[in-house]
């Protein structure tokens, strides 16, 4: 598919990572924020947004959960992106230059063991592709940056060390957002749902909202709460579900989740990425 993606963050970010490896025929849009990106898809500039919204170590990403039911955008794909932490430094560096190392705050909570095998002192920067555009504006040796091989690729650095991540498994999740839906037959296999609702205030009332998926056999594989608008007693949840809502299952759910409900809003419906069915299917 032709046309430009939008991504927070500076080129080589890990969201630019993914929105390559999803749409490698797109041109990748870097844009200063998640609101930003979302703006882009609202105006018309770019087709659609990669936004994340967690991570398999990090956990969920702050403030996404409740940009989403805002945007007035709709989920139309999920991507999972393998984050693959490289250890980066200026043309003509060694292992044995390096004295700190850059990224953001939660890249260097993930690579802490080369940081203390290397002797490495951490420093915070605003983004991991920032930091690698830093360390090859700066040009000293003794500077290296943890980022990806796409952020090397770009700012010209020499990947010292590939992999130094702590934890094979750290990947994120991204919505693939669009200004309108794009609503797969109920028909087809392997379907994920994306909606958001918020329950009334009588006593057991989530417990009974949430029954109708147990009884009527639908997997939710993510389910979030958070304040609306700083008041304690006004939550929404933010749900993702397998199957598509005309479905006859997931169909009962909803209904009976409505009955329990101030709000049920359909945020998108669209196929369960691969990783997500290689991994034992939607789990």
């Amino acid at each position: 598919m032709n046309g430009k993606i939008a991504f927070q963050g500076v080129p080589g970010a890990y969201s630019d990572l993914a929105c390559r490896a999803a749409f490698p025929a797109m041109t990748t849009l870097p844009c200063e924020s998640f609101e930003t990106a979302m703006d882009a898809v609202r105006e018309g500039h770019v087709t659609f947004a990669m936004l994340p919204c967690e991570n398999s170590l990090a956990g969920r990403v702050p403030d996404i959960h409740h940009l989403l039911p805002e945007s007035g955008l709709f989920v139309v794909g999920e991507h999972f992106q393998r984050v693959e932490h490289c250890l980066l430094g200026v043309k003509g560096s060694t292992i044995d230059d390096l004295k700190r190392a850059h990224s953001h705050t939660v890249a260097l909570g993930q690579v802490r063991r080369i940081l203390r095998d290397l002797g490495l002192t951490p420093v915070i920067e605003a983004d991991t592709a920032g930091a690698a555009e830093l360390v090859a504006k700066w040009g000293n040796k003794e500077e290296a940056a943890i980022a990806s091989s796409l952020a090397a690729e770009i700012y010209g650095l020499d990947i010292l060390r590939a992999n130094v991540e702590d934890a094979a498994h750290n990947t994120t999740r991204f919505y693939v957002m669009a200004k309108r839906p794009i609503t797969p037959d109920a028909s087809t296999p392997d379907l994920m749902t994306t909606f958001v609702f918020r329950v009334r205030n009588v006593p057991a009332a989530l417990y009974k909202a949430l029954g109708g998926f147990a009884t009527n056999g639908v997997n939710m594989t993510k389910l979030e709460s958070y304040m609306m608008g700083g008041e304690f007693t006004a939550t929404q949840f933010l749900c993702d579900v397998d199957g598509h809502p005309e479905q006859p299952g997931l169909r009962r759910a909803l209904e009976e989740l409505s009955f329990f409900s101030s709000e049920v809003r359909i945020l998108g419906v669209y196929p369960a990425a691969a990783f997500r069915l290689a991994q034992g299917g939607k789990s």
